[in-house]
């Protein structure tokens, strides 16, 4: 990231250790463009981030139930970033030699582009992700999404797959980061329960969905749509939902790739659901019958 006028505080066990974290020093961040703290700069700028992150491996979580999740998840920390009066709730943390830079909230909000309300950011080594075989292999049911580029949207998902049952997420090369930092907190940090992989070349992936077993369900209002609730069980046992972005919805040529084009009965003459709604609503009509 760029590292502006590259200033620094002073350095480690120095004048900035204002406390210990069991035997952690936890270090002052004076000035909102100290390099050690380049991870965190312009948050908010998506195409900087978009062009930052992935290259350099890392993403970064906010708030401490989201940063909790993806220690168990087993990320590896980089750093961690919280408000200087919330530096306690790190306290039971075991964090290594990973350090930790506490900042006011005003010299938070300058480096990352936004009031951090929460008080507590961390940025974390990404993994390699799987291959969509991989991911499959151990599946039952799982979401595909082709061009789901709003961050919003694709962190609700990831939170409707985790909360009803699907076992994966496989993603067209189109489709947003899910660890772009608004994704993970939006799904409350499930984005690291689900197992999820990119198919490449789209849509002639999805005969290696199909290959393995899968029926893929095509989420369209057509008029020839089959009521997604007069599936028969043959087509709801192994099943690849797929649905496309807000507004547009699947291409035709991902619509031709699939099985079944299935709908939700709408009422009132609405046209469709926002397609995180529609994920959860076909998600659990496919598994309503499963045991709990």
């Amino acid at each position: 990231m760029p590292s502006g006028s590259g200033r620094r505080t002073a350095p480690a066990g120095g004048s900035d250790a204002v406390r210990q974290n069991r035997r952690v020093p936890v270090h002052l961040i004076t000035e909102p463009d100290d390099d050690r703290i380049a991870d965190y700069r312009a948050l908010t700028d998506v195409e900087l981030r978009t062009r930052w992150e992935p290259p350099h491996g890392l993403f970064i979580a906010e708030g401490e139930l989201v940063l909790r999740r993806a220690l168990r998840a087993g990320y590896p920390a980089r750093s961690y970033l919280v408000d200087a009066k919330r530096v306690d709730q790190l306290a039971d943390l075991d964090t290594g030699d990973t350090p930790i830079y506490a900042a006011t909230p005003e010299v938070l909000h300058q480096a990352t582009g936004f009031h951090v309300h929460r008080g507590v950011l961390a940025s974390f080594r990404r993994r390699s992700l799987p291959a969509p075989a991989e991911v499959l292999a151990g599946a039952r049911r799982v979401v595909v999404l082709e061009d789901v580029n709003n961050h919003t949207n694709l962190g609700a998902i990831f939170r409707a797959v985790a909360g009803l049952g699907v076992d994966a997420v496989l993603l067209s090369p189109t489709c947003a980061d899910p660890l772009y930092r608004r994704s993970v907190r939006v799904s409350m940090g499930e984005v690291f329960a689900v197992p999820y992989a990119r198919l490449d070349p789209w849509p002639g992936a999805l005969a290696k969905v199909r290959a393995a077993g899968f029926t893929v369900l095509a989420m369209t209002p057509a008029p020839d749509a089959v009521p997604i609730q007069r599936l028969d069980p043959g087509q709801r046992g192994r099943s690849a939902l797929l649905l496309g972005a807000e507004g547009a919805g699947l291409t035709r040529a991902a619509m031709d790739a699939s099985d079944v084009r299935v709908v939700i009965p709408m009422r009132r003459g609405v046209d469709s659901l926002n397609v995180a709604a529609a994920t959860a609503v076909a998600c659990w009509e496919l598994g309503r019958t499963d045991p709990l």
